[in-house]
């Protein structure tokens, strides 16, 4: 009993050291960049031996792929039983109002969440020098998520979701969200909110699913 209790906290301590290593490069390589970043700087954030990086991901490189698949497992996990799962609308009014209460969860997430902070600097990173990372990002939450949205927009625009024009609406329905993210001190600022939270996040949403109302109104009077 002894040794499985050791086996145990062993286990346990690898588990704890490969996650603060993670949150670490994370961390790191959002605000400074891969290049910029040292393995050095990585286990000393991490509090944890140099060699640690080696034993756990073979080196920064699958490090930094590590850290890209935690967002696409931690994205998945609030996406796929919340927006993924959902039954897909049977006319255009049940899209509609689909796509609105995904825009809602969405934003309670990105907006909302401090943990998102970490991801939407590395993300960024990535998409201005992209590496390996942003093709599991891509992969595993970007098209999926962007498909099934785009489903739901033809739905109730009764355009082809896999149109240019639709692709374009979407991505221009999840930019209204990701710029009070990016953009979220100026908008605090402008608005002289003391924080962006549950509240304030309501109002940006209520305000963006305004938008994709008259967004989808005008496509319909236009096919």
């Amino acid at each position: 009993m002894k040794s499985d209790s050791n086996a145990s906290g062993a286990s346990r301590s690898a588990e704890s050291t490969r996650a603060a290593l993670i949150e670490a490069g994370l961390k790191l390589f959002g605000e400074k960049g891969y290049a910029a970043t040292s393995t050095r700087e990585i286990a000393a954030k991490a509090e944890a031996n140099i060699g640690s990086i080696a034993y756990h991901f073979g080196g920064k490189e699958a490090l930094r792929d590590a850290c890209a698949e935690h967002i696409v497992k931690t994205v998945r996990g609030f996406a796929e039983p919340t927006i993924m799962a959902a039954p897909l609308p049977a006319d255009a009014s049940a899209a509609e109002e689909q796509l609105c209460a995904a825009i809602q969860r969405i934003s309670g997430f990105l907006l909302a969440s401090p943990e998102t902070a970490g991801f939407v600097r590395f993300i960024l990173r990535e998409l201005q020098y992209p590496t390996t990372a942003l093709d599991i990002i891509y992969h595993g939450v970007f098209e999926p998520v962007h498909k099934l949205l785009c489903r739901f927009w033809a739905t109730a625009t009764g355009e082809d979701a896999e149109s240019e024009d639709v692709k374009i609406a979407v991505f221009t329905m999840i930019g209204q969200l990701v710029y009070f993210r990016i953009g979220r001190e100026a908008v605090m600022r402008r608005l002289n909110w003391a924080e962006l939270g549950q509240d304030e996040t309501q109002k940006i949403t209520q305000a963006v699913a305004v938008n994709i109302k008259a967004a989808i109104a005008a496509r319909r009077s236009m096919s």
